[in-house]
């Protein structure tokens, strides 16, 4: 039973802290390297280079960046779960991202939607990205305290 109450356990704490992130093919940021866009370069993950934060899966390139997240998580973690930052401003809905598609703002990173002729990190920078990311800092906060 005490094994049972276990596996309970994980599966809820893990259920609680994926609804928090977007986690197309499994991963956050769609499986691409957090730390790769700093260098302001996209790469895509590699199967060896994996761990898990925060009760999700983050994938790198490298063996080199899986070890900078380690040491300073927070930094690299995209804004907003990985959801589109536009959507989440403008609308405060959670929207899937292009991860080829990203702004490094303030030292965070930004992701956004970026399909049928809709490039939502132009209309961020058109709207007036400072205004929309203090609403959906605010948006954010309220999606989180719902779930």
């Amino acid at each position: 039973m005490k094994y049972l109450s276990t596996i309970l356990l994980i599966a809820i704490s893990t259920t609680f802290f994926a609804q928090e992130y977007n986690l197309k093919n499994k991963h956050v940021a769609a499986g691409y390297d957090v730390v790769s866009y700093f260098g302001n370069k996209v790469k895509k993950g590699a199967k060896e280079f994996t761990t898990t934060y925060d009760g999700v899966k983050f994938k790198f390139f490298s063996k080199q960046n899986l070890e900078t997240f380690k040491n300073a998580p927070l930094k690299y973690i995209p804004a907003y779960g990985g959801y589109c930052a536009y959507a989440m401003g403008a609308k405060g809905k959670k929207v899937s991202i292009d991860p080829n598609t990203f702004e490094i703002r303030d030292g965070k990173l930004y992701l956004f939607y970026n399909s049928w002729g809709i490039n939502t990190f132009k209309i961020w920078q058109e709207e007036g990205a400072h205004q929309l990311k203090l609403k959906a800092d605010k948006n954010w906060i309220k999606i989180k305290d719902k779930e």
